[in-house]
C-alpha cells in the first residue's frame, strides 16, 4: 500500500472505526491523486507532489471534524448519476433510490404526464425520474434558492429538463388539477430524534431539510396531501418518503383526507419508508 495511504489513515484513526478510516483514506487517494487500484496497492514509489499532499491533509482535517465525505469531494452518486452536493442540500440516500424506482416501475406511459417534486433539494428525485421517464414533464419546488442553484446545475450536468421554482410548501396555495404524480421527501425528523443522529448529519446537513417540530411530525405530509387533493388529476398518485416511526399515522392522515388505495413499502434496509396514495 502506498505510504501516503498509511499516513492519511493514521490521521483518521480515533475518529472513525478502522474499516471506515481505511475506506475513506483510499477514497481520498483516488479522488486527489487519481490512483488506480494497482497504484494504490502497489505504487509505493509513485511520486506525490506537495500541492496534492496539502489537499489530502486539508480533506483529512475536514473528515476529523466529521464533515461528510460527499461534501468534501463535492458529489454523490444517485441512481447511477453524479450529483453535485454542498451544505445547502441533503446528501442523497440509497433508500430514496427505492422511491424513485417504485415510481418509475409504476409509470404507465401516460401521455402527456406531469410530475411535481416538492422539496427537491439537490434535485435527485426529479432529475432521476426525468432521466428514467423522458416522456414525463417534471417540475420541482424548493424553499431554498441555494438548493435550487445546486439542483439546476445537476439537471444541466445530467442533461435533463426540469422546471425549478422557489416555493415554500407550507405557504403554497392549492393549484388546479394538472399533475399525474406528486412526490416528496420532506423534512420528517423530529427534534427529539436528534440525540440518535450521527454528528456528520447533525452538524453539517441543512436543518431546514431535516427537522419538524416534535408536536407535529406530519406537518409537511399533511400540507402536501392537502395540496394534492386539488392539484392531482383524478386517479393521480401521491408518493412520500416517510419517517418509519410514523407510518401508521401517515396512513390515517391520508385516509382522513380522502385518499384511496394507500400502500406502504419497505426500503432496502427493511424499514417502512415509502407510501403511495391515490386521489379518487
Amino acid at each position: 500500500m502506498h505510504p501516503v495511504y498509511h499516513e492519511i489513515k493514521k490521521m483518521l484513526a480515533g475518529y472513525y472505526p478502522d474499516a471506515e478510516a481505511s475506506a475513506l483514506a483510499k477514497m481520498l487517494l483516488v479522488e486527489v491523486l487519481h490512483f488506480s487500484t494497482l497504484e494504490l496497492f502497489g505504487g509505493k514509489d509513485k511520486e506525490v507532489f506537495k500541492k496534492d499532499l496539502d489537499v489530502l491533509y486539508e480533506m483529512s482535517r475536514r473528515l476529523q471534524n466529521r464533515e461528510p465525505i460527499q461534501y468534501i469531494i463535492g458529489r454523490e452518486t444517485f441512481c447511477g448519476m453524479p450529483f453535485v452536493v454542498n451544505r445547502h442540500v441533503l446528501i442523497p440516500r440509497p433508500e430514496t433510490q427505492d422511491l424513485v424506482e417504485w415510481i418509475a416501475e409504476e409509470d404507465q406511459q401516460t401521455n402527456p404526464c406531469r410530475l411535481l417534486d416538492m422539496g427537491t433539494g439537490s434535485g435527485c428525485i426529479a432529475i432521476s425520474l426525468a432521466k428514467k421517464l423522458p416522456h414525463v414533464q417534471v417540475e420541482a419546488w424548493d424553499i431554498s434558492g441555494e438548493a435550487l442553484q445546486v439542483a439546476r446545475q445537476n439537471a444541466l450536468n445530467n442533461q435533463v429538463k426540469v422546471d425549478f421554482h422557489q416555493q415554500d410548501i407550507l405557504s403554497a396555495s392549492p393549484g388546479i388539477a394538472e399533475w399525474n404524480v406528486i412526490v416528496s421527501n420532506p423534512p420528517y425528523i423530529t427534534n427529539k430524534e436528534k440525540a440518535e443522529m450521527e454528528a456528520n448529519v447533525l452538524n453539517w446537513e441543512p436543518h431546514t431539510a431535516l427537522f419538524v417540530p416534535d408536536h407535529d411530525p406530519l406537518l409537511f405530509y399533511r400540507k402536501i396531501a392537502q395540496l394534492g387533493m386539488s392539484m392531482l388529476v383524478d386517479g393521480g398518485a401521491l408518493y412520500f418518503e416517510i419517517n418509519r416511526a410514523y407510518g401508521t399515522e401517515t396512513i390515517a392522515m391520508l385516509q382522513a383526507l380522502g385518499y384511496e388505495n394507500i400502500i406502504i413499502r419497505k426500503d432496502r434496509f427493511n424499514n417502512e419508508r415509502m407510501i403511495k396514495a391515490t386521489r379518487p
